[in-house]
């Protein structure tokens, strides 16, 4: 009997080793170019779309920014139901796998070891994922929400208790499980078919079990192409648009002008520092800055619990869980909503941003997980950034919405702008210079580590999936992300920013489409590798 169960584990081994062997390699369609190593298809074709869409915009920037503004709006409200059942999908997808068989699988093989220890892996995970956007909306979002800035979820009333409560647990629906199942699905496959199957770390590979050979050719292109376009249009807006409130945090701090000179000078210093991250690799860049983001963050919160409305933020942590608990299924659920207003402008809006982001996300989270279980996996993605966003937005959110309620400090008068409303915070507390200093920081090391964190997904799509690539390659990318937010802010301005914006969130319908099949894909990877964690 148990000869029987060894030879069928061996023939079911070598069933699963003839499907993942394949004879051709995206890899050797790459060139040397000027020191680089490329994939030409991928390369050259992102190059010529990038360079065409820049051009455009410039030339014709209020035409561009109405199309593109146009198909943003098409794509929001006309597939809304499809932008939530597909982010609901994720999470299910991601609980299921946590609690399955599948959990023990371990991303490398059964012997492979972990690369970085728990919390430089935690700290890369964040400091990638959604920081930088925390810094900002964990005060804006929930005042705007209470304040009626741009509707009210679920139609509550403002100003109110109820819309009190409700701020703070649909700010926490928009960072919580959905945008982390998201990265989760495409970091965990992405790790998966690279390190259990040997296939190169690139989006396409997601899609073996489905495509086969043919995701080495134009179809396969194809989805890297969409990744690559999503990826640097994503970082170059964030860029841009960041740069423009940082301006502002600085003109508000130090009274320096927050004009196109401030702007493009923060660009600069954040292109420099992620310039020399990436030539120090992985281990010495972005880790290390990870590791100093969140010390620094920890500083931040833990100053403000001391100085803050303690006792306020203790019960608003409570408040914030059990509010998102009972608000979760009638925030996800698409059919005969009042607050339509709200739903497209938030909701919706903000699944398919973070889909658009999931290529980079996704990729730079597979880069950094090897050796870990699916189970860690999901643990560390999903649930843990959950929890730790959930303390943070009671700090920030919670101390915010106590200076509103109780009419101190210019947040009381609602939004006026978003980059100036964590700094308006601060000033109604002690050592308010202290917090607007570390904040600032903050921001900055939050900006730079996902320009180098962007920088390595990039190269390593272009590449065709090689991790190892010329330094100078990554400086390329580095120096394209911030070019392409300096000439946009230049030459187009807000207008600009937001047609590149718009142009990104629209790659996110069709991207949701993609992640659906992934999540199919991955499964049936993960089952034939199953049967190598069970015991006779």
């Amino acid at each position: 009997m148990k000869n029987a169960v060894e030879r069928s584990k061996r023939d079911r081994k070598r069933k699963t080793k003839e499907i993942y062997d394949t004879d051709y390699c995206i890899g050797q369609d790459n060139v040397r170019l000027m020191g680089m190593d490329i994939h030409n298809p991928v390369f050259g074709t992102s190059a010529v779309l990038i360079l065409l869409f820049i051009v455009l915009t410039l030339v014709f920037p209020d035409g561009a920014n109405q199309a593109l503004t146009s198909a943003r709006s098409w794509s929001i409200n006309n597939f809304d139901w499809f932008f939530i059942v597909g982010c609901n999908i994720f999470v299910v997808f991601c609980i299921f796998l946590l609690l399955s068989p599948v959990g023990k699988i371990r991303l490398g093989g059964k012997d492979a070891t972990a690369e970085f220890s728990y919390l430089s892996w935690f700290s890369m995970l964040f400091a990638a994922g959604m920081g930088i956007g925390l810094m900002f909306w964990s005060v804006a979002e929930p005042v705007a929400y209470y304040t009626d800035w741009y509707g009210t979820p679920l139609n509550v009333a403002p100003n109110t208790e109820q819309a009190k409560n409700l701020a703070l647990s649909a700010t926490m629906y928009h960072w919580g499980l959905h945008p982390w199942a998201i990265y989760a699905v495409v970091g965990l496959a992405l790790a998966f078919f690279s390190y259990n199957k040997g296939l190169p770390l690139t989006i396409r590979s997601a899609f073996f079990p489905l495509l086969g050979e043919r995701c080495w050719g134009a179809i396969g292109n194809f989805i890297d192409i969409l990744a690559v376009l999503a990826t640097i249009f994503g970082l170059a807006t964030s860029l841009g648009f960041g740069a423009q409130q940082a301006a502002g945090g600085l003109s508000h701090l130090l009274g320096i002008s927050s004009g196109i000179t401030t702007q493009i000078g923060f660009i600069v210093v954040v292109t420099a520092i992620a310039i020399i991250s990436v030539t120090r690799g992985l281990d010495g860049g972005v880790k290390l800055l990870s590791n100093i983001n969140m010390f620094i963050a920890a500083g931040l919160v833990a100053l403000i619990v001391v100085v803050g409305p303690t006792l306020s933020i203790a019960s608003t942590f409570g408040d914030i869980a059990v509010g998102y608990v009972k608000n979760f299924a009638p925030l996800s659920n698409w059919i005969g909503r009042e607050d339509s207003e709200w739903f497209h402008g938030w909701t919706v809006f903000y699944w398919a941003w973070w889909v658009s982001w999931s290529p980079f996300v996704g990729m730079f989270i597979a880069r950094v997980s090897k050796g870990r279980t699916v189970r860690e996996f999901i643990t560390a993605v999903l649930l843990i950034p959950t929890i730790v966003t959930m303390v943070w937005l009671s700090i920030m959110g919670g101390t915010a919405l106590e200076q509103v309620t109780s009419g101190v400090g210019e947040l009381s008068n609602g939004i006026s702008d978003v980059s100036l409303a964590m700094y308006q915070m601060f000033d109604q507390l002690p050592v308010s210079t202290l917090l607007s200093v570390v904040g600032t920081l903050l921001i900055l090391m939050f900006f730079v580590t996902s320009s180098d964190s962007g920088s390595l997904v990039i190269d390593s799509i272009t590449a065709g999936g090689k991790e190892d690539v010329p330094v100078g390659q990554r400086v390329f990318w580095a120096v394209v992300e911030g070019l392409i937010a300096i000439t946009l802010l230049v030459g187009g301005g807000a207008e600009a920013l937001t047609a590149l914006q718009a142009g990104a969130i629209t790659t996110g319908l069709p991207f949701t489409l993609v992640l659906i099949i992934m999540c199919w894909s991955l499964y049936k990877g993960l089952q034939s590798e199953k049967h190598l964690y069970q015991t006779a």
